[in-house]
């Protein structure tokens, strides 16, 4: 389950977290170990994500309202 610490970081900050375990896992089991090639592939997926949002079109202030309270009055679709 997610806490709520690890819904407000950034990707940046996933990112930061994750290449300080990839390094500690270096350290720890050696570049060889498969701890650190996992901990490796969660970095570089992490760096992808992030290309992915940047280049993501970028929401306006409606968009990011509705994706955060999606039942306000404002963001209700209806079929005519």
């Amino acid at each position: 389950m997610i806490n709520s610490q690890e819904k407000t970081m950034t990707i940046e900050d996933r990112i930061e977290q994750a290449r300080e375990s990839a390094h500690q896992a270096g350290e720890k089991f050696g570049k060889t170990s498969p701890e650190f090639a996992v901990a490796m592939e969660i970095l570089e997926e992490l760096h992808q994500e992030a290309g992915h949002q940047r280049s993501a079109k970028p929401q306006n202030s409606l968009e990011r309202f509705c994706d955060d309270n999606p039942d306000s009055p404002e963001c209700l679709l209806y079929d005519s």
